[in-house]
């Protein structure tokens, strides 16, 4: 066996850790899975003019499916991989941390409701990746319906102005 071969062959072994066809299938929906519903709640913040829109929603719900999928291919026990979902709850949490802001001269507090909905879209990125397609769904369709139905409800309680801050 010729450097060449054998230069091939490592870099075969390097891509080959998914093994067959039906385990190519489950990573791909689950990614998909958690890339579209990330996509769901991030157009709908874009289209709030939110800062963490399409491209930051899709990147922490691809994440969290790589954080749970990757282990899970490995055979990682569940009180393993419970570590790992903290480490991931945690570190989104800190990123959310940064969407916060106090205003210094109005005293208002901005970005809350911008991070929940990046820690929410980490969860559903977990569960997608856990193969929990049906529970990520049901998560971000609610999600998606409490984000959409606030203006329409502060407008018919009147005790709130739609136009205030995140």
């Amino acid at each position: 066996m010729n450097a060449w071969d054998r230069i091939a062959g490592t870099i075969a072994s390097e891509f080959s850790d998914i093994k067959d066809l039906e385990e190519l299938t489950r990573v791909t929906v689950r990614l998909l899975v958690a890339a579209v519903l990330g996509a769901l709640l991030g157009l709908e913040r874009e289209r709030a003019g939110k800062a963490a829109g399409l491209r930051t929603h899709i990147l922490v719900a691809l994440g969290g499916a790589i954080f749970v999928l990757v282990p899970l291919q490995a055979g990682m026990e569940t009180a393993d991989l419970s570590r790992v979902i903290q480490g991931v709850v945690a570190g989104v949490g800190f990123l959310c941390a940064g969407t916060i802001l106090k205003s210094q001269d109005e005293d208002q507090v901005r970005g809350l409701t911008t991070a929940a909905g990046l820690w929410l879209t980490a969860a559903i990125g977990l569960a997608a990746g856990m193969g929990r397609e049906m529970t990520a769904l049901l998560s971000a369709l609610l999600a998606f319906a409490v984000l959409r139905a606030e203006a329409p409800l502060v407008r018919l309680l009147g005790n709130r102005k739609p136009g205030r801050p995140d």
